[in-house]
């Protein structure tokens, strides 16, 4: 029996933890999938925050293990029937990417009982995980991407009414006032949203992210790739970093780094499995074309662009060269993890005329397209909406009514069809 200092002690870091987490834009979409599927898989880049999720969400009702301790991996590898024999369902597997042969048997298991929400499965997206999933769990899984924090969960400001593209933008084109409490534009570029980051204030940011990186290229990198091309490979993630909101130019990529395009680009799909980057393809009326077309690449977290790339504290970010396409990065970012987290079926583009002209998001819904400007400026000039303007007139009946998301203060009409947001509401 614990004395009653220990049960005091247990109490205490009990209640610590309960407050310390954050609430999680995509709770409600993990809730709902398991009363629809079998099985639930949630994935994304590593240290999102998926165990802490579902062990949050999902923990009082169901079994836990972890594949990533080694005795319990070595007992699922050599005999998978007698480890689902004792761990029974409803059981929530960690790491399911450590042991993805463990799906067939899953599967079975599903064949013979298909109750809704009996198996939840978390892990790092790779691919031969995902093949794995998508070989053996098709028809049976809803797969969910968690990402590092979005800007509305660190602000503590989800809004979940709010679930749809159309609701959502039209939310910011209307906005009376800004957030009551959000970070500075410095610190939230600077800072990403990696949840440890966010909610220990004491780790080392340069240690976290260099271990962050060893363990991504230990642990995920170095089984899909030729061992020779680590090195290559690290020196690509930096290039590509400082390219974060550009086209993908592969060419040059393959010229600097010394490898082949074809090896480029498998190295940018493995980046884009494991969530750790997004590709935003141009928009074109003829829809064939916005597939063939380059894609701009966005990192999925500005902390880790600001680390790979040597930025060191939030005035040389927001002063030196990147300051106006890492804002760009993130807030184009905050609309992928909100529609992601609510399984929003819009399209997302970018748009760029012949003459040269850009639009940096457009969010293109059942409803209509919405043109949305983004510029790291606390000051809206009419240079600022030219692009919004040409676009507005081009598009005709297929336009929504244009947003610019900027660090100004005044928020509403700029003209009649052109509003401006604050980025804290976001």
């Amino acid at each position: 029996m614990l004395s009653p200092q220990k049960s005091l002690d247990n109490l205490k870091l009990y209640f610590k933890m309960v407050c310390m987490y954050i609430n999680r834009l995509i709770e409600k979409t993990l809730k709902d999938s398991t009363k629809t599927f079998p099985a639930v898989l949630v994935t994304g880049p590593r240290q999102s925050g998926k165990t802490t999720l579902v062990k949050r969400i999902l923990g009082d009702k169901y079994n836990y293990v972890s594949l990533d301790e080694l005795d319990v991996r070595a007992f699922a590898i050599e005999d998978p029937r007698g480890f689902l024999e004792r761990y029974q369902v409803p059981l929530i597997i960690d790491e399911i990417q450590n042991v993805p042969q463990l799906l067939s048997y899953i599967k079975s298991g599903i064949d013979k009982d298909r109750k809704p929400g009996q198996w939840i499965l978390t892990g790092s997206q790779q691919f031969p995980m995902m093949r794995n999933v998508g070989e053996s769990l098709a028809g049976r899984v809803a797969v969910l991407t968690l990402y590092p924090f979005s800007l509305s969960e660190m602000n503590k400001n989800l809004r979940p009414k709010l679930t749809d593209a159309v609701s959502f933008v039209n939310s910011l084109i209307n906005a009376k006032a800004i957030a009551k409490k959000s970070l500075s534009p410095g610190r939230w570029l600077l800072q990403g949203g990696y949840p440890e980051l966010f909610v220990n204030k004491k780790i080392s940011r340069k240690l976290w992210f260099s271990s962050y990186v060893q363990t991504y290229i230990d642990r995920d990198v170095r089984g899909n790739i030729r061992t020779a091309n680590l090195n290559e490979f690290e020196r690509f993630l930096r290039l590509l970093a400082a390219r974060t909101g550009q086209e993908l130019n592969y060419s040059t990529l393959s010229r600097e780094i010394g490898v082949t395009v074809p090896t480029i680009k498998s190295w940018v799909s493995f980046l884009e499995a494991s969530s750790i980057i997004y590709l935003l393809y141009p928009y074109y009326k003829n829809f064939g074309k916005r597939v063939i077309k380059s894609p701009k690449c966005y990192f999925m977290d500005t902390g880790f662009v600001s680390y790979l790339v040597g930025l060191q504290n939030e005035d040389h970010l927001l002063q030196g060269p990147m300051g106006g396409i890492l804002f760009e990065t993130a807030c184009v970012t905050q609309f992928i993890k909100r529609f992601s987290a609510f399984l929003d079926p819009c399209g997302l583009y970018f748009w760029r005329s012949v003459d040269g002209l850009e639009v940096d998001l457009l969010v293109e819904t059942v409803k209509g397209v919405f043109p949305i400007e983004i510029k790291l400026s606390s000051t809206i000039s009419t240079q600022h909406i030219s692009s919004l303007k040409s676009w507005l007139a081009l598009s005709g009946h297929k336009a929504r009514k244009g947003l610019i998301v900027s660090c100004s203060k005044q928020l509403g009409l700029i003209r009649r069809d052109i509003s401006n947001c604050h980025f804290s509401l976001l």
